[in-house]
């Protein structure tokens, strides 16, 4: 999963970043470093939420072969 943050100054002086991936992630931050570290708390947060309710949707192809090797093991049982 690729994610892009967006970070904007407010004309307050406040920074705001986001992920547009992510709905309803969106921050705020004295800085452009602390809205930064904040967006991503957020969207790791959001992230694991999804996961324990199963909401992700499906993982992208996988395209190296130590990952082939890897999830071959684990469907095997290895």
């Amino acid at each position: 999963m690729q994610l892009t943050i967006r970070i904007l100054r407010e004309t307050d002086g406040r920074w705001i970043a986001d992920i547009p991936e992510l709905p309803g992630v969106t921050v705020y931050g004295a800085t452009s470093e602390e809205a930064t570290l904040k967006v991503k708390a957020l969207a790791l947060r959001v992230i694991a939420e999804e996961i324990e309710h199963g909401e992700l949707p499906p993982a992208p192809p996988i395209s190296s072969p130590v990952e082939r090797l890897w999830n071959a093991d684990a469907r095997n049982g290895c």
